[in-house]
């Protein structure tokens, strides 16, 4: 009788403990010599038996089912012809049909028996048994990671697998670069193309040899919220315990400036004229353009109108220069002048200057902090309890991790001093550059300085109408911007 001799060997977890494949042929070829056996065949296999599909067995067990001589198999162990409950069904249908006529173990003893064929069903079931819970075991492992927020795969660009620890810790010579290259997007003045440049120059290449990073994976990691301190496993959002590298803002920005420079855009058009596109009619709320007119006299004039597009509508058209006009009287309404900014920027001083030794309480912001946490407790018992779906559950919990690391970056930056100061001293600047820009002749400049201070702007029987942003929309809060000039007022 001829022997098929089968040997595998995959590179799975629970394989680190077999023979080698080399080292289960020498032994078998012994073991034929020992007993005489005919070894007519060699099937040689680098695969996993957990499930069916493995292609030198599936052609041993063809050229069994259709030989018409009596074959057996020669194999090191049962577990290395079937893991899977179908392959070992095989196997054991073989036997009962006569397919197979024996079968040879190194470290397994058979005989086709009923009791032999019963101790085989057993060693087959036994190494599924094997496989089934060494899986369960490291889905049990990797859920009891990511309840510690440990992110239990390859860390991305920026990190390190630490073996020692078993943790993921900042790459010194990586960290940087990745904080540089979301600082440089963030701007929203370079492509993809540009960073993929930038990388390369900065040192950070891919994994595998010196290549550049491809554009998909520089767009994957500026997507990835691993960096700000959270990371999503199969759909579902976990805050990690690793250090972020940049903040959850400057993330936000990033995503922000993504989106927009993913919009289809048109061909800029040449601005000729310096406020179309920045009033809509006050009457019918249509956009306001402008046209260029030349009066009998020769001059040339520009004059803005309303579109009137598919309305009736009555405005009348205004010329740029009572216009411009207008627009100076709106800046004198914000404006400093150099005495009032002076007085600002010195007591803005003494506040900056006791706002570095005082440390605020951050009382409201841990009890916050600490509800959120209290919260997502109870959400997760409402989703055990099955009274929440799982879609509603993942959409919940994602929006409180991402309250709560808002509110440990407010407490950490509250740590460092006034949050509204730096801001504010920018608004003082700039109601004083309102009086330069009411005096300069660049209209571009005007228009961007009067977009910056107001909103809604409209042009209502040849008058130009806005609502003006009031100092603590462009810097503090309503209240803390009140107490502060309240004390300014008492102390002239």
């Amino acid at each position: 009788m001829k022997y098929f001799l089968y040997v595998r060997k995959s590179t799975d977890e629970e394989d680190r403990q077999v023979l080698s494949i080399e080292s289960q042929i020498t032994e078998l070829h012994e073991f034929a010599r020992k007993e005489n056996l005919i070894i007519a065949k060699e099937f040689i296999e680098s695969k996993t038996a957990k499930a069916p599909g493995r292609p030198m067995f599936n052609d041993m067990i063809s050229l069994m089912e259709t030989s018409n001589e009596k074959v057996g198999i020669l194999a090191w162990h049962p577990d290395r012809l079937a893991r899977n409950s179908i392959d070992g069904g095989k196997i054991i249908y073989l036997v009962d049909t006569g397919k197979i006529e024996s079968l040879k173990f190194l470290t397994f003893w058979f005989e086709n028996t009923p009791q032999g064929k019963f101790m085989l069903n057993i060693a087959f079931g036994q190494s599924k048994y094997y496989i089934d819970s060494l899986s369960e075991n490291v889905k049990r492992g990797i859920r009891q990671k990511l309840r510690r927020g440990e992110w239990p795969a390859l860390a991305p660009p920026g990190y390190l697998n630490d073996l020692r620890t078993h943790t993921i810790i900042k790459d010194p010579a990586r960290a940087a670069t990745i904080k540089k290259l979301f600082l440089a997007y963030a701007e929203g003045n370079h492509s993809l193309e540009y960073l993929q440049k930038l990388s390369l120059s900065l040192g950070l290449v891919s994994r595998y040899g010196n290549k550049s990073l491809a554009i998909s994976k520089i767009q994957k990691m500026l997507k990835n919220p691993f960096y700000y301190g959270a990371f999503i496993h199969k759909g579902e959002m976990y805050q990690g315990n690793h250090k972020p590298i940049i903040s959850k803002q400057l993330f936000d920005k990033v995503q922000r400036t993504m989106e927009e420079r993913g919009k289809p855009r048109k061909a800029k058009e040449k601005l000729s004229f310096a406020f179309r596109g920045t009033f809509i009619c006050g009457e019918c709320g249509r956009s306001i353009t402008a046209e260029k007119k030349i009066k009998k006299s020769g001059r040339t004039y520009t004059y803005y109108r309303c579109t009137k597009k598919n309305v009736v509508c009555h405005q009348k058209y205004l010329e740029e220069q009572p216009l411009v006009e207008q627009i100076n009287e709106l800046f004198q309404k914000v404006a400093l002048n150099n005495d009032l900014k002076d007085k600002f920027l010195k007591e803005w001083q003494k506040d900056y200057i006791k706002a570095q030794t005082e440390k605020p309480s951050a009382q409201n912001l841990k009890a916050d902090l600490k509800n959120l946490e209290e919260k997502q407790m109870r959400l997760l018992d409402a989703y055990l309890e099955q009274t929440i779906s799982e879609e509603e559950y993942t959409k919940a919990k994602e929006k409180i991790i991402n309250l709560k690391i808002d509110l440990k970056e407010k407490l950490d930056f509250g740590r460092k001093g006034n949050n509204w100061l730096e801001p504010f001293k920018e608004w003082i600047l700039s109601a004083h550059q309102a009086v330069r820009v009411a005096n300069t002749e660049n209209l571009e400049e005007k228009r961007s300085f009067l977009q910056k201070i107001g909103s809604n702007f409209q042009l209502r029987r040849q008058k130009v109408a806005c609502r003006l942003k009031k100092p603590w929309e462009i810097s503090a809060t309503k209240t803390q911007f009140s107490e502060w000039l309240g004390r300014r007022d008492s102390n002239p």
